[in-house]
């Protein structure tokens, strides 16, 4: 039995210590996100004027096409259920896997682009308590269908539901910020065009579905794509020239096949 993990630990690229300590990284900076994001949670009346005022910008400018999208897209009923699968999954599901996929296989990939998820949280909760805002499915009165309740049987109210939906954090949409990062490192790492037209098309795909959903407006997924650059240039910047040998964005072509060695 002693041979098993021995024979687990060659598969990983730089052991389970290494990947432990990978996992506390992750759990730990998604524990103060998730505290930092919930302090929105008592701000509600703020919430909803921030979320007016979004509104009443785009109408101002002329681009509060959200309800208009809606209307186009609700009838296909089996199009909305695949949009609310993805809202509920592409946050944390999609980007826990896509991570996993690429500390296992891209590792060299992995310490920068997990900088990047950190930096963005990080960013997300200056407006998160800065801006508390009410998405768009809170504003029936201006034509926006709560589809995740509606046709998901799912309520994005309840108790159960905030564990994964924040209901006065649209500002910015890291549903886009992620899906930006996943979708630009894959296809960074990717070698063949059909793989990297797919990781390209999945920041546009994840863009429509928060908007179809009533979950964000065009403004959020704009302010989540600016996190997403913003992130990039940061880890690339000043976290790369801290540790440039470990946080270094190393593309496919450079990879090493040295010894291993133990990344912070």
């Amino acid at each position: 039995m002693s041979r098993v993990p021995s024979a687990n630990a060659r598969r990983l690229p730089k052991g389970w210590a290494d990947l432990g300590r990978q996992i506390l990284i992750l759990v730990g900076v998604d524990i103060i996100y998730e505290l930092g994001r919930g302090v929105a949670d008592g701000s509600k009346a703020v919430a909803i004027h921030h979320g007016e005022q979004v509104i009443s910008f785009e109408r101002s400018t002329h681009t509060f096409f959200e309800p208009d999208l809606q209307k186009f897209f609700l009838p296909a009923h089996w199009l909305i259920e695949v949009a609310n699968y993805l809202y509920l999954n592409a946050q944390f599901s999609v980007a826990i896997i896509f991570l996993l996929w690429l500390y296992l296989f891209h590792n060299d990939a992995y310490y920068f682009v997990r900088n990047m998820f950190v930096v963005a949280m990080c960013l997300a909760l200056i407006g998160y308590i800065g801006f508390p805002t009410a998405p768009p499915r809170l504003f029936p009165q201006d034509g926006l269908v709560d589809t995740v309740t509606k046709y998901a049987a799912v309520n994005s109210d309840s108790s159960l539901a905030k564990v994964f939906i924040n209901p006065y954090a649209a500002v910015p949409s890291m549903h886009c910020a992620f899906a930006l990062m996943i979708g630009g490192s894959g296809v960074a790492v990717s070698r063949r065009w059909w793989s990297k037209a797919i990781w390209a098309s999945w920041p546009i795909l994840i863009a429509w579905v928060v908007i179809v959903t009533a979950n964000h407006y065009w403004a959020d997924w704009a302010l989540g794509w600016i996190v997403a650059l913003a992130s990039f240039a940061i880890a690339k910047g000043a976290l790369a020239r801290w540790k440039p040998e470990a946080w270094g964005w190393r593309p496919p072509s450079r990879r090493r096949s040295g010894p291993r060695e133990v990344e912070a």
